[in-house]
């Protein structure tokens, strides 16, 4: 990736005694309590060695050094051989539950990594051997108040390196994953530990402003809810990651995060940046990060952002049932300016017809304000097949919001923008043709594209712009395609997206060959040696987290409404799949499909009952509930044919609807 996409950095780990605050402005304040059973602080001294091991307890042949940093200027090394160690005892102040990170890298096997909770063992790794630095995660521990918690780094056959250790908060949810294929519980318990991982502990204290050009950041701050979005040598998180991670940390119940990251975003959309959110804020959830923002006219900002970030923001109050997503005037009014003020703002380069009006790039770089996500492009877009297919989305999650809200009248007339948008981009945007020949964007000179575009491709199909039929279906297998030959991505985090691609169109084989194939990669080195492995970005955790809960159960969450519905997409081959603790809103769920003609949901808490729809592909006469026949309710939705059922679940209760 280019620029804005660099390393981001372990932020825990980068803490040391820094200079200046930062130097990139704030945003307004955004709200950074924590929830009332948040875990009560547990702070590391010195987390990245940067003011020299202060806490830390060396052992002969342990110390720091500079040679060999994951990020900052110094680690912690141990030299080869038994008996040394390196190690910090942190005493808890309150209750909590933990997991411990930390970057590690070794020259040969027989080192450790080790937590000691009142010097008994809770949690060690034996350390492969592996020269490049790799992150490791221990916990989660339990403590309570007084509790002694040891943190050790321990010898082996070759030397150790550690640095950058992290404190991260038990994830509010634990979903677990069964099923006749091991795969796949095995990958979604590794996604949801690794994923966790990358939460921050709020209140933690750490650098600002930290890239790889200014290493030990500028300024210290104090860490509001936040998950790390990006790159590990960047002490922020980004748009783009963040509103494609959303969905899994909704299934880890991180809705404070998610709420306080959207807000930071929402609040940096201002008049004076001509409605574009900022693309990277701190961890404090306050100051943008200075790499990335130099000035209010010169900053990274690209087009699709702006409308993911209000798709997304529905999306993350379906799942939290919390009202302060239609409340929040910061948050309102980011909506209405993202989908009326922003859209009117950067349209100008190309005729739209009287009704349609299409967000546009400037097509001169990030920092200008580009219309795609795919930075490693040259083309000089001023509109793409990812900005308005993003866009599209944005205006029915306005409606859905309004409707939510009860104002029926701005409710109809984003419904009416999204169906006058969508015909069109497929009467006239994208052309007449077909797979590669269909349009994907147009340059700042009004030069249609067609061909392969990345994120301009598989975005149109992925947010349902495309109208189902024979054309969708042919682009879809031209992505898929192009995804495997010359032109794939080489950065994993883009692939990450194909799954999402396939699932929304109902091709579980093909989406379930791509969440394997991300998931094979996870130790491979990633491209930006400075990041460690693939399973070491944080998107990759998350996206199939995620992707197993909404892509192969097809759980849709709508907590205010009390209404979950599921779709089986199980792939060919897997008999059965089953969640344990799916929580939505206040309630608790568990479900199983077997196969694609029975499901068995279970509402194991809550304070009140949801409904429950249940979906089958396909056109049945009779649905059996709880083995009695009742009348099917056949729905067509976005060209595809279901048998649906209503069932009122209460807490307690078991349901099971199966067509034959």
């Amino acid at each position: 990736m280019t620029h804005s996409r660099l390393a981001l950095r372990s932020a825990t780990a980068l803490l040391a005694a820094l200079a200046p605050l930062a130097v990139a402005p704030a945003a307004p304040a955004a709200e950074t309590e924590a929830p009332p059973t948040a875990p009560a602080l547990l702070t590391v001294s010195d987390p990245g060695f940067e003011a020299g091991g202060s806490g830390w307890e060396f052992a002969p042949g342990t110390g720091t050094a500079v040679n060999h940093p994951h990020a900052g200027a110094r680690l912690a090394y141990l030299d080869a051989g038994s008996g040394m160690k390196v190690s910090q005892t942190v005493t808890a102040t309150g209750h909590g539950s933990y997991a411990i990170s930390a970057w590690i890298a070794t020259g040969g096997p027989g080192g450790r990594y080790v937590l000691r909770v009142n010097g008994s063992p809770a949690a060690s790794l034996d350390l492969p051997a592996a020269a490049q630095y790799r992150r490791h995660t221990l916990g989660p521990v339990t403590l309570a108040p007084g509790d002694r918690l040891e943190i050790a780094f321990e010898s082996g056959q070759g030397w150790v390196n550690a640095d950058d250790v992290m404190v991260s908060p038990a994830t509010p949810a634990n979903p677990r994953i069964t099923s006749s294929d091991p795969e796949a519980g095995e990958m979604f318990a590794w996604a949801t530990r690794k994923a966790g991982s990358w939460v921050h502990l709020p209140g933690t204290p750490g650098p600002l402003n930290a890239d790889e050009r200014q290493t030990g950041g500028i300024g210290t701050g104090v860490y509001a809810p936040s998950y790390w979005a990006g790159y590990a040598n960047r002490s922020g998180y980004y748009s783009r990651d963040m509103t494609h991670q959303l969905a899994g940390a909704g299934v880890l119940g991180l809705h404070a995060e998610n709420k306080a990251m959207l807000r930071a975003f929402a609040a940096s959309a201002t008049a004076e940046h001509a409605y574009y959110p900022v693309w990277a804020l701190n961890f404090d959830n306050r100051t943008f990060l200075s790499i990335d923002y130099r000035r209010p006219d010169l900053f990274v900002r690209e087009v699709p952002a702006v409308f993911e970030l209000v798709q997304k923001a529905e999306e993350a109050y379906r799942w939290a049932g919390d009202r302060s997503y239609l409340d929040d005037p910061v948050l309102w009014d980011f909506y209405r300016h993202a989908t009326e003020e922003f859209v009117t703002l950067h349209d100008g380069r190309k005729g739209n017809g009287d009704r349609v009006k299409v967000a546009e790039g400037t097509g001169r770089g990030i920092f200008q304000g580009v219309a795609s996500y795919n930075e490693q492009s040259d083309e000089p877009l001023a509109e793409a097949g990812d900005a308005i297919g993003s866009q599209y989305q944005a205006y029915r999650a306005m409606a859905a919001l309004a409707r939510a809200k009860g104002d029926a009248r701005t409710a109809a007339d984003f419904a009416r923008r999204a169906r006058e948008l969508r015909t069109y981009f497929n009467t006239t945007w994208s052309g007449d043709g077909s797979a590669a020949d269909m349009v994907r964007g147009y340059t700042v000179d009004g030069r249609a594209l067609t061909g392969w575009g990345k994120e301009n491709s598989w975005f149109m199909p992925m947010k349902q712009i495309i109208e189902p039929g024979a054309r969708r279906e042919a682009y879809l297998d031209y992505v898929d395609v192009q995804a495997e030959g010359e032109g794939r991505p080489e950065n994993i985090e883009a692939l990450t997206y194909l799954p999402d691609t396939f699932f929304t169109n109902n091709r579980p084989d093909t989406a379930w060959k791509w969440m394997r194939r991300v998931y094979a990669q996870k130790d491979v080195q990633h491209v930006n040696t400075r990041q460690g492995t693939n399973g070491d970005y944080p998107e990759v955790p998350f996206t199939l987290v995620a992707q197993t809960v909404q892509g192969l159960m097809g759980v849709t969450p709508n907590a205010p409404a009390r209404l979950l519905t599921t779709q089986s997409r199980l792939p060919s081959g897997m008999a059965w799949l089953a969640v344990e603790d799916l929580r939505i809103g206040d309630s608790a769920f568990a479900l199983k499909h077997e196969g694609a003609r029975r499901s068995t949901l279970t509402h194991t808490s809550g304070s009140a009952p949801y409904t429950w729809e249940a979906r089958f592909p396909g056109s049945h006469d009779v649905i059996t509930v709880d083995g009695v026949a009742r009348p099917a309710q056949i729905r067509v939705i976005d060209g595809a044919v279901y048998t649906t059922v209503r069932i009122k679940v209460a807490p307690g209760r078991t349901a099971t609807a199966e067509v034959r």
